[in-house]
């Protein structure tokens, strides 16, 4: 009886919303291309990045961590749209919400589905780059993967909240120069934030990938967790669940 009610009191229902995940893994699951891209596209990059930089070995040890913040960002990105698209075009999700199904049921549903392969993702790729890679990091490997998957939410819900505006997969595509490339060019990848412009400066600030790119880059340089790790974690959380919110809000019935 306390059960029910506590389930009654929540914004969500527990039991849909894992239906919903457990559902969002199954198609994922028997579209090839899609589980190829989110699990090994990530570690195609780390090893096309390896031999970019093979004459140059400082500058994969210096770039090698911060795309952990990036990578992530962008191909879950183009999963997470795509494929929440796809179910709107189909009516997939048109029949979902005419039911009695919260919002937040489906958002947290595809959350909690795709974090699950952000997981994956964030250990394929963090094992294959401290291993067979040699990236070398004074802090322990798992702050990677804890950046990996983070910067892998980011991007789900950015893909969430992309979905909403665009009418075919094609404009969710197109979306990504205006959403995330920008990110991808002021996250100080490139060019150190304090040499930057002082507007691009300004400007790379309130970019999540930003903090993304300099946590990772703080486990490489600290053997511990540092406070800034964690205020820059924290802060691309809080990006996380403010987009989701957002995403959430986008859904009419």
């Amino acid at each position: 009886m306390n059960r029910t009610r506590l389930a009654e009191r929540l914004p969500f229902s527990p039991t849909i919303t894992a239906a919903t995940a457990v559902r969002v893994l199954q198609q994922i699951s028997r579209d090839r291309g899609s589980t190829a891209l989110l699990l090994f596209i990530p570690c195609m990059l780390m090893v096309l990045l390896k031999l970019m930089f093979h004459d140059s070995q400082d500058t994969f040890q210096r770039v090698g961590p911060q795309v952990f913040g990036v990578f992530p960002v962008i191909v879950m990105y183009l999963v997470a749209s795509v494929s929440t698209l796809r179910e709107r075009t189909t009516g997939t999700a048109e029949r979902l919400l005419t039911m009695p199904v919260r919002r937040l049921d489906i958002v947290l549903g595809y959350s909690f589905a795709f974090a699950f392969l952000a997981l994956l993702q964030a250990v394929l790729s963090t094992l294959l780059a401290v291993g067979p890679l040699g990236l070398d990091i004074r802090g322990p490997a798992y702050l990677l993967m804890v950046i990996a998957m983070l910067g892998a939410l980011l991007g789900l819900a950015l893909g969430l909240l992309v979905s909403a505006f665009a009418r075919n997969e094609f404009q969710a595509v197109q979306f990504l120069p205006a959403g995330v490339l920008p990110q991808f060019l002021v996250c100080g990848l490139f060019v150190p934030r304090h040499e930057m412009q002082g507007s691009l400066s300004a400007v790379a600030k309130v970019m999540p990938m930003t903090y993304g790119v300099q946590a990772a880059s703080e486990a490489a340089a600290h053997a511990g967790v540092t406070a800034v790790f964690v205020r820059d974690a924290l802060l691309i959380l809080g990006c996380v669940i403010l987009v989701l919110v957002a995403s959430a809000a986008t859904l009419k019935r």
